[in-house]
């Protein structure tokens, strides 16, 4: 049973994001709908329309405001790729398991539905963080003495294989004290992508 929180003169956006970050941490985004936002923001089922047009508006909202933090916290653990490439990618696999584990709500939300991608605001950040991992990427391939071909392939490949990963573990599946460490699995995953990504580099014609 949820109680219904209020909200202060001219917070109610913020209010109604509060509230539907709750609904998709407990149900997905399935579980999402403008009302239900309302009730649990404490306010009538017409509010919402104030700031979103409909419950896609409000996803989009969400995805945006979670691939530009995501992207954020990826860029801040890449850190330049300092101190060397491969122990900041250890980094950023160790950043976007921790991100999928403490922002459920923004996660689901993110990955929810590929239609939110289509929000100028949310693909535009979507894209952003691709390219910090595109990037990071790169940079290990340079470190590895093969050139950039296939870089953003191999960023994909990480991509999946972390989305996964991150997916496992937050509904429970991936247990670290039963099994192996999600952190280790992934960071030996992308680590395989990127020796197998040199190799084809530096075996492919000039």
């Amino acid at each position: 049973m949820h109680n219904k929180r209020g909200y202060h003169h001219g917070s109610l956006k913020q209010a109604l994001i509060d509230a539907a970050l709750e609904i998709l941490a407990e149900g997905g985004p399935s579980a999402l709908t403008l009302t239900e936002a309302a009730r649990r923001a404490g306010v009538s089922p017409a509010a919402p329309y104030r700031h979103f047009s409909g419950r896609d508006a409000l996803m989009s909202e969400l995805a945006r405001r979670g691939f530009e933090t995501f992207g954020a916290r990826i860029e801040t653990a890449w850190d330049e790729g300092r101190p060397d490439a491969k122990s900041a990618m250890r980094a950023m696999c160790a950043a976007y398991l921790k991100f999928a584990r403490d922002e459920p709500g923004l996660y689901a939300a993110m990955f929810g539905q590929a239609q939110t991608l289509a929000d100028p605001g949310a693909g535009g950040a979507a894209d952003h963080a691709l390219e910090i991992l595109w990037r990071a990427v790169v940079a290990w391939l340079q470190q590895a003495g093969a050139p950039a071909q296939g870089a953003r392939y191999a960023a994909l490949q990480i991509w999946s294989l972390a989305h996964g990963v991150a997916m496992l573990t937050i509904s429970g599946h991936f247990d670290p004290v039963k099994s192996a460490d999600p952190a280790l699995v992934l960071e030996s995953a992308a680590q395989g992508v990127m020796e197998s990504a040199a190799a084809r580099a530096k075996a492919a014609p000039a």
